[in-house]
């Protein structure tokens, strides 16, 4: 027998003759396949891949203004970005688009879980885009509170709105923030404003009183419901209704359309005894199925009229003043409490302060002087 194939192993016993079975065979010529041994050849894989090119300021602003789609993702998130080089360059970017924003109408749309909001906002989208406009959708949605992740799964619900080529929807996760808007929404709607959006539809969580967020930085508030859910009674509570330029009362098809207009005529009459959101505009309530189609031309005339009578009376102009005042400060109260939280004296003082809460020997007043002493020093 051929010495290559009958080689043993080291373990074999001695005198085993050929009783014993175990036998190391030996490799086949050439390569792994048996053919012919040949030196290897670079593969695409193994070549050096290069580094993408970091963009500039002005590439960003180039490409926003350019209505690049590619760029005018990474803007966003370089503008989401918590970075702090990132934050520098984003504001950067943000200073040279400023002069082309503005020229928008933002709407704000918000609604109990399961009142059809995408469905809704891609009837309406894809109405629009038709109609010759650009929309862009920020569609928030919520993180989890312990893992902080997000499914942002807003393009897969709005299948027929993101073929659109006058389209652009931005998923976003909320980071469990206030209302489900994060920290930079407001700069994401500035960079699609300049990027030629001329209607901005920003979708909320929709969960309590975190609407107010979402109306400090839109136009017109849309507040969309379904009957039979407890809305009107959530609504009152929560003072949703009193943030509303109008009410939809959603999924007003088949044998729930006479419960939607009944909901709509008791909707209107509740209205009479509320303020109005806006000065000089009065909040009504309408019926519409998203499905269906209907109701979607008379819901965008009611916020095309909006536009018009509150642009002509001042109260756009002062509202948008007002709203990037209280942005400012909201972005000092932002930027106070992470210096509080990241300063080292207050870092090394908590742990003992919370141990002192926890054990009752220090009350919540006397912790907050001892902490702020701290930060000062």
């Amino acid at each position: 027998m051929d010495e290559k194939k009958s080689l043993r192993p080291e373990w074999a016993p001695e005198g085993a003759g050929n009783a014993f079975a175990s036998r190391v065979m030996g490799g086949v010529e050439g390569g792994h396949d048996g053919m012919e041994k040949r030196e290897p050849k670079s593969s695409p894989s193994s070549r050096p891949v290069p580094r993408r090119r970091r963009l500039t300021v002005d590439d960003y602003v180039e490409g926003v203004l350019g209505g690049n789609r590619t760029i005018l993702a990474q803007a966003i998130t370089l503008v989401e970005s918590n970075s702090t080089a990132h934050m520098e360059i984003a504001q950067e970017v943000l200073k040279k688009l400023l002069p082309h924003t503005g020229k928008s109408i933002r709407v704000g749309i918000t609604g109990v879980p399961g009142a059809g909001k995408s469905t809704l906002i891609e009837a309406l989208g894809t109405m629009l885009c038709e109609k010759g406009h650009r929309v862009a959708v920020l569609a928030v949605d919520p993180s989890s509170s312990v893992t902080r992740g997000s499914i942002l799964g807003d393009k897969t619900r709005m299948e027929t709105l993101s073929r659109e080529k006058n389209a652009f929807i931005r998923p976003s996760p909320s980071g469990g923030t206030l209302g489900g808007v994060t920290r930079k929404s407001r700069e994401t709607m500035l960079v699609c404003e300049a990027a030629g959006f001329d209607i901005i539809l920003v979708e909320t969580v929709g969960v309590g009183q975190s609407e107010i967020t979402v109306r400090s930085m839109v136009d017109f508030f849309l507040l969309v419901l379904i009957t039979g859910a407890g809305d009107d009674l959530q609504g009152i509570k929560k003072g949703i209704m009193e943030l509303a330029d109008a009410i939809l009362i959603n999924k007003a098809d088949g044998d729930n359309k006479m419960k939607a207009n009944a909901a709509r005529a008791e909707y209107n009459n509740l209205l009479h005894y509320l303020q109005p959101a806006t000065e000089g505009w009065t909040t009504k309530a309408y019926t519409a199925s998203a499905v269906m189609g209907d109701g979607i031309e008379e819901i965008w005339r009611v916020i095309e009229e909006f536009h018009k009578v509150t642009t002509e009376s001042g109260v756009m102009a002062h509202r948008r003043q007002s709203q990037t005042l209280d942005w400012v400060y909201a972005m000092v109260e932002e930027h106070l409490r992470t210096r509080f939280f990241n300063d080292p004296n207050v870092g090394k003082l908590r742990p003992l302060v919370e141990q002192n809460i926890i054990n009752g020997t220090m009350s919540a007043t006397q912790a907050v002087h001892e902490l702020l002493r701290a930060f000062k020093e």
